[in-house]
């Protein structure tokens, strides 16, 4: 099954636009946890355990795992693995970032594809159409771009004029009329600009789907997300909760984990419904 359908297909079984970011932090661990063999991937199976009827994704973010060298590494690939054996119709994005040359894109993709198992991955576009296709070439993934992200400092360059635009809309135009040949990419689209989000909706049409950092720690308001980002369907979108989610307590903490995660799913299936 190919990333989209296997989205859609976990969408459906577990109500849920709800996506979980499985971003550990070793100084953050209950301490029964940072003494075993494989912390984070002992971490990441009872959140996973505790959530698995709650989400529609896994969202692992590379650059924790890769901090730890080759153990962390190794951790992610188990991480991947337990999902897909356990829970196989649940989709693993692996929030990569990567984004260079052509065939330094192509080593990243195996890295992440045929190594690490994930089912989709975020790139940045900022190298062209020409670097990205190494990516968009794995057909049954999933390419998410970034197009406006979350962070404060996004204003920096994505709101640079380009031919009478910003440059995010520009980068989403590129994406809709030229990259998605395919029909697997996907974009960024941060909690905190729900703005720009709608904006990038009308220009997207429903077929498009938005992966949706910044709730909790960083500030997005739910409410505005849905409004500004939902399709006609009421679907669309892959919302993330990581830091609220998995560090919502050192005691209990798994169980504590599923408590927000229910909180968030229930909260954005009650907004949904009365748009």
């Amino acid at each position: 099954m190919d990333f989209i359908h296997q989205l859609c297909s976990a969408w459906d079984k577990n109500n849920s636009l709800l996506c979980v970011g499985l971003d550990p932090d070793f100084e953050r661990l209950p301490t029964s946890i940072q003494g075993s063999d494989a912390p984070y991937f002992s971490f990441n199976k009872e959140i996973i355990d505790a959530t698995a009827d709650l989400v529609c994704a896994y969202k692992p973010n590379s650059a924790f795992y890769e901090a730890r060298g080759a153990t962390g590494i190794q951790e992610l690939q188990l991480t991947c693995a337990y999902i897909q054996e356990n829970y196989p119709f649940i989709p693993i994005i692996l929030d990569f970032k990567r984004g260079d040359i052509g065939n330094t894109n192509q080593q990243y993709a195996r890295f992440a594809f045929d190594y690490i198992g994930a089912d989709a991955v975020t790139i940045q576009p900022w190298c062209g159409a020409e670097s990205v296709q190494a990516f968009l070439d794995y057909k049954d993934k999933g390419i998410i771009v970034l197009v406006r992200t979350s962070n404060p400092g996004a204003k920096e360059f994505q709101d640079l004029e380009v031919n009478g635009e910003k440059l995010y809309i520009s980068v989403a135009k590129n994406i809709r009329d030229d990259w998605n040949k395919n029909g697997n990419c996907l974009l960024v689209v941060g909690a905190t600009y729900p703005n720009e989000m709608r904006k990038i909706r009308r220009l997207m049409g429903d077929g498009m789907i938005f992966l949706v950092p910044g709730l909790g720690v960083q500030g997005g308001d739910l409410k505005e997300v849905l409004k500004a980002g939902l399709n006609s369907s009421g679907s669309g979108l892959i919302i993330n909760s990581s830091r609220e989610v998995i560090f919502a307590s050192k005691t209990n903490f798994a169980e504590a984990a599923r408590a927000k995660a229910e909180e968030l799913k229930n909260a954005i299936n009650e907004r949904r419904g009365s748009l």
